[in-house]
């Protein structure tokens, strides 16, 4: 199947990380995957949630809103509504538990950082790309607690990426555009870590149930995926160890 924008079924979008991108953010990070832009800032906070007191261990979380015209026509500010659409909610979730699954809660103590995910454009995959992104503004501001002879090291245990993989007209897809993943049959989204490690897989049969057999398949896709934007995250945090 010829992709649109000339890419092979296995290859993931042209993809770049800025560190640093926000002055006044602990950590934060603007990541672009072919048109999509997800702009992901990290707020590191001397405290826990109050169920968390007492245990000795910190907390991390995610948000995840929209730009108003991130999409193709106008979508209204969650602002204005006064609650957090269903649709963020499950996606902040994902990316909350994508970063904690990497995260070394005992020796972080009881702070908290915060990850925000704000997409300034969409066209595809930015749950995927969030995560990507969100990994890099939060290692940036544990690398600040280091830095400044708050932690002895940044409490990591290992990187975590996401990457979409679609079924489209029969043949898998990695790293669905728009365009993709509205004519996918069957869509997924994983968390991958660098060690080889699944901590997500969501997956949908939009035109109803498919074959088991296709998890495998995109698997082994996402997989594959994820070691090209682990390589290119791994880059990206490597510029914050030369500054």
């Amino acid at each position: 199947m010829k992709r649109s924008d000339g890419r092979r079924f296995d290859q993931v979008r042209k993809t770049t990380i800025s560190v640093g991108y926000q002055s006044f953010a602990e950590g934060s990070s603007l990541i672009e995957m072919g048109r999509t832009k997800v702009l992901c800032a990290a707020s590191v906070e001397e405290r826990v949630p109050a169920w968390r007191r007492g245990a000795g261990k910190g907390w991390v979380t995610a948000e995840y809103a929209m730009l108003p015209r991130s999409t193709l026509s106008r979508t209204g500010r969650e602002s204005v509504g006064g609650s957090v659409r269903g649709r963020h909610q499950e996606i902040q979730r994902l990316i909350g538990r994508a970063l904690r699954s990497v995260v070394d809660l005992s020796s972080l103590g009881e702070r908290t950082v915060l990850v925000d995910c704000d997409v300034l454009q969409a066209d595809g995959g930015t749950r995927t790309a969030a995560i990507t992104g969100a990994y890099v503004a939060l290692y940036q501001g544990l690398y600040g607690l280091v830095r400044n002879g708050i932690l002895p090291r940044v409490p990591l245990k290992c990187a975590v990426v996401g990457v979409s993989v679609g079924a489209v007209n029969g043949e898998m897809l990695l790293d669905l555009s728009y365009e993709e993943d509205f004519r996918a049959q069957v869509d997924f989204n994983f968390a991958l870590t660098s060690l080889g490690e699944l901590v997500e897989i969501q997956a949908t049969g939009e035109d109803g149930p498919f074959v088991t057999g296709l998890v495998n398949d995109a698997v082994c896709l996402a997989q594959q995926g994820a070691e090209t934007l682990l390589e290119i995250q791994r880059q990206a945090v490597e510029t914050l160890k030369l500054s």
